[in-house]
């Protein structure tokens, strides 16, 4: 579950707007971030990317719950909403933070883990194609799993998997139709060999169906027709 890691990120208030400003708060490696929810307004602030970076790749990503230490303004525990990444450097460039309360559910999107090898793959040479690798979920944010992880052991060649299947524990909602396919095991179709040509022999020409041959393939096209 996501526990609240010791971790402060310590930001300033930002004061000013628009692109220059943000560009220039980034050369300085600083992200602009905006805090909502909970209790009080929006606020937004300047927060250091390389403390943003570390906490991104952690184990629990996105989902970690954190302080967040505003000056002058005070600390809040907070999660990931929303992040904006520079699509050629990779580099965070914009943040959005939920401002945590105290009894409040909220909606986050976890890993979906397949455990175990299939018995269509083991004894029947089949193979496992999970569709869905991450699933909406809903709970207190303190019971946030790391991922969902669901036993696939069982499953035969054809054999489907549903959001139905998934056992969980009561405290989380999962938020997918319960008729979502997750996995299946497939079968490798054996292509069909084509028939050896005999020496000597000449391969027959496939029956053309719905089409006359002419008589007579020089007489003089129809009039109005043309070649």
């Amino acid at each position: 579950m996501a526990e609240k890691k010791d971790i402060t990120v310590r930001a300033t208030k930002r004061e000013g707007r628009g692109k220059n400003d943000a560009r220039r708060a980034r050369r300085e490696g600083l992200v602009p971030v905006t805090i909502y929810g909970g209790e009080g307004g929006s606020v937004s602030a300047l927060a250091p990317l390389r403390d943003l970076a570390a906490i991104l790749r952690s184990d629990t990503g996105r989902n970690t719950i954190f302080s967040l230490d505003i000056e002058n303004v005070g600390a809040n525990e907070v999660m990931f909403h929303d992040r904006q990444i520079d699509p050629i450097r990779g580099r965070l460039i914009h943040a959005d933070f939920r401002r945590l309360v105290a009894g409040e559910k909220i909606e986050v999107t976890v890993p979906l883990h397949l455990i175990g090898e299939p018995v269509g793959v083991r004894e029947e040479q089949g193979f496992l194609e999970q569709i869905v690798r991450e699933i909406d979920i809903r709970c207190d944010p303190r019971d946030i799993p790391e991922a969902i992880n669901v036993d696939v052991s069982n499953l035969g060649v054809h054999d489907v998997l549903h959001v139905s299947d998934i056992a969980t524990d009561e405290r989380i909602e999962i938020l997918a139709s319960a008729d979502t396919v997750i996995a299946t095991v497939g079968i490798v179709q054996e292509e069909v060999a084509a028939t050896p040509v005999t020496e000597g022999e000449t391969p027959s020409e496939p029956e053309v169906i719905g089409k006359g041959k002419k008589d007579d393939e020089d007489a003089e096209p129809e009039k109005g027709k043309k070649e």
